[in-house]
C-alpha cells in the first residue's frame, strides 16, 4: 500500500515542545493580526464629540469590535506599566499570565491530570481563583483594579470620540451573531420597496 499524496499526521504521543511553540508562535500570529493600523487608531481628523448618546454608543459598539486587539494592547500596556513600580507583583503577574496562556489560551487538547479529564469551565473557574487569590496576596490588587479602569476609561473615551464613517469591516465580521454592526449600514437609508 502506497502513501504517496497523503500528509503525514502526528502519531498520538506526546508533542513536543517545539510543536507547542510553533502552535503558540501561529496563535499570536492570529490574533495580532486583526489589530489595525496605529495611525487609523489614533487619526485626529476622525476625532469629535457625539451629537447625542445614541450616537456615542454607535461609535462605542463599532470602533470597540473594529479595535479590539488595538484597545487589549492598551489596556494591558496600561496594566504593565502600573506594575513597574511593584516588581513581585509584576513578576506573578507574567507568572499567571503565562499559565492562563499554556492552561487555557493556546491548549489544543482536553487538560488531563492525574488519568482524569478536566473540562474547559473548571479550568477556567480555577485560574480565576488562583489568579484572585495570588494578586491578593501582592498587596497590588487596588494597583491593578485602578489601572484595569484607567485602561477602560481611555478605551471606552476614544471609542466614543472617534468617528465610524471611515471604517470597513469585513462581510463575515458584520454577520449575523456578531455583538457589532458594520459601518455605514446604520447610516445608510434603508431600500425602499416599490410595489
Amino acid at each position: 500500500m502506497t502513501t504517496y499524496g497523503t500528509i503525514p499526521t502526528s502519531s498520538g504521543g506526546a508533542a513536543t515542545p517545539l510543536d507547542f511553540i510553533s502552535r503558540a508562535k501561529e496563535r499570536g500570529r492570529e490574533a495580532l493580526a486583526t489589530r489595525r493600523p496605529w495611525r487609523e487608531l489614533a487619526d485626529i481628523h476622525y476625532f469629535s464629540l457625539p451629537p447625542s448618546l445614541g450616537e456615542a454608543y454607535l461609535r462605542i459598539r463599532t470602533n470597540m469590535g473594529y479595535f479590539a486587539m488595538n484597545y487589549a494592547i492598551i489596556v494591558l500596556l496600561i496594566v504593565f506599566l502600573s506594575l513597574l513600580w511593584h516588581p513581585i507583583s509584576l513578576i506573578v503577574f507574567m507568572v499567571m499570565m503565562a499559565l492562563w496562556l499554556f492552561l487555557y489560551f493556546l491548549r489544543d487538547e482536553p487538560l488531563v491530570i492525574l488519568g482524569r479529564t478536566i473540562g474547559d469551565r473548571t479550568v477556567l473557574i480555577v485560574l480565576s481563583l488562583v489568579t484572585l487569590v495570588v494578586l491578593l496576596l501582592t498587596n497590588a490588587t487596588l494597583n491593578i483594579l485602578v489601572s484595569l479602569l484607567v485602561g477602560l476609561l481611555v478605551v471606552v473615551l476614544h471609542a466614543a470620540l472617534r468617528r465610524t464613517d471611515d471604517l470597513f469591516m469585513e462581510e463575515e465580521a458584520a454577520g449575523p451573531g456578531r455583538w457589532y454592526t458594520a459601518v455605514g449600514e446604520a447610516g445608510k437609508p434603508s431600500p425602499s420597496v416599490s410595489s
